[in-house]
Order: C-alpha cells, then structure tokens, then sequence
C-alpha cells in the first residue's frame, strides 16, 4: 500500500505530466511574464515542450518595483527565452488610478490587450499568465480580465497550487522556488486611496529598504501618512532591536510618512482586500 508521500508524489507528477499536455495542445504561446515563482515556473516547462514557439513578455511601469523587472530579464536569459519588454500606462487611467476594488481588472484589461496584438505579430496561438489553482479563492478582478479575453492558465487548468509549484520548481533548480510573493505596488494602498507615481515611489522605496535588513516576506501598507509594516512573527523581534527600528523610523519619515507602525498580525496575502471580505 503506497505512503501519503507517495501518493502525493504520485499526484504531482500527474499534475506535471497534465501540465504538458496543455501545453502541447496549446502548441505556441505568449507567456505575460513577472519574474514570480508561478510565472517562471511556467516558461521553464512551456520552453521545454515548445521550444522556440514561446516568448516571455514583461510590462514596464510604475507599478512593477525595478529591481523585478532585472529579476525577471535574468531569469528569461537564463532559460534562454525570447523576452520582449512593453510600457503599459495604467496611471493614465482614471478607472485604474481611482483604485477602486476592481483596479486590478483595468490593469489586466491593458495588458492582455497589448499582449494579444504581440502575439498575433509573433503568429503565436495564446497568450497566457501564471494563474495557479489557489488564486481562485482569492478576490482578483484580474481573472475577469483574462476569461474576457481568452488568457490561457495552464497551472490553473493542471490545478497546480502555490506550494506544489515551489516544489517542482526546487527539484527544477529554479533559483525562484522560494522567491517571496511580490504583486503590483498598488496593493498597498486601501481601495478608494488614488494610485499616484510619487505615492508608489514611496512605497517601494520603504520595501527596498526594509529588505535591505535581510527581510524576504514583507509589506508595506500605506493608510494616509501611517506605514503599517507585514512581515512574519519570525521577522519582528529583529525590526524591534532599538538600532534597527531607530533607522526604519528615520529613512520612513525621510519618505513622508509620519507614523511607522508594525501589524502584529504579520504578513498575509491580500490584507487589503480584509474589508471587502466583512462584508
């Protein structure tokens, strides 16, 4: 009789195995790449079944923090994948700008649009993202988007979950197995707080400095002029050495906020999105 490991060893390799299937039904692809453990996972196995048939493609904008977007060019270099980088203008949008909980699907709406043309100019079949199986449980407008306008979501469709792709991506050697989640810099503002340039200037600024301690899970929620800060309870002793808060305190308020609070909650996905669910 075969062990728990076993069986569930059994059923990742028959997720695996399901993933390539689509792939190879797909047979050509776009792939909207962020450089996130989901999405390279993805173009690591699409590039290996459809070889020179895929191409990563990146956008570039205020949203997305500059340190991604090298992260993301490394990682396409390194499994040898075209990589073409696009400008999306999503501040241009008062329906995105505006922020309300449907932000993310104005956003997406840009983009697969843009990515549909590419693909169209590169005679590929689809264009598809790296939507795992958990995301259906949580609120994203963006999948809206992507069923409107045919995006593909191969590990979804393998129901492959955030924690079985960090598996198989570690026994792949991908160096992002273990990257920490890191969405649009938009998130951390409260719906209805307009998303400006300076604003998420700011924010991303505090997180680079926050992981300059060492940090890999964090955020930084913004509510006015507060900075509440989300890493693990593992993490918060550290944050709280006098020295070390001493400095968030005094780099933060160079940002312009005016209180630095740390949530005793800790990190968790999507906190913004806590309101909507008490309703």
């Amino acid at each position: 009789m075969p062990s728990n490991g076993d069986s569930s060893r059994n059923g990742l390799s028959a997720k695996l195995e399901s993933l390539k299937n689509i792939l190879s039904e797909i047979g050509s692809v776009l792939i909207a790449y962020s450089g996130g453990v989901d999405s390279t996972f993805l173009l690591k196995v699409t590039s290996e079944m459809l070889g020179n048939r895929v191409i990563a493609v990146t956008a570039r904008s205020e949203t997305y923090p500059a340190g991604e977007l090298e992260e993301a060019k490394k990682n396409a270099s390194v499994l040898g994948v075209k990589h073409i980088i696009i400008n999306t203008n999503e501040l241009d949008n008062e329906s995105f700008v505006s922020n309300s909980p449907e932000r993310c699907y104005y956003c997406k709406k840009e983009l697969f649009s843009k990515l549909l043309t590419l693909a169209k100019q590169y005679s590929l079949n689809y264009v598809a993202d790296g939507s795992n199986y958990d995301d259906i449980s949580d609120f994203r407008p963006g999948m809206m988007a992507a069923s409107e306008f045919g995006i593909r979501s191969p590990l979804k469709e393998a129901l492959l979950t955030k924690k079985e792709i960090r598996t198989l991506s570690r026994k792949m050697n991908l160096l992002t197995w273990d990257k920490p989640s890191y969405p649009c810099l938009s998130t951390r503002f409260p719906y209805g707080t307009r998303i400006t340039k300076a604003n998420l200037a700011k924010v991303e600024a505090a997180e680079k400095f926050l992981a300059s301690f060492g940090i890999k899970q964090l955020r930084v929620r913004v509510h006015g002029d507060i900075a509440r800060i989300e890493v693990s309870r593992e993490d918060m002793p550290a944050l709280l050495q006098e020295a070390i808060s001493s400095e968030i305190v005094k780099k933060f308020r160079s940002l312009g906020y005016t209180y630095i609070t740390l949530d005793l909650q800790g990190y968790r996905m999507g906190s913004m999105n806590e309101p909507l669910r008490k309703g």
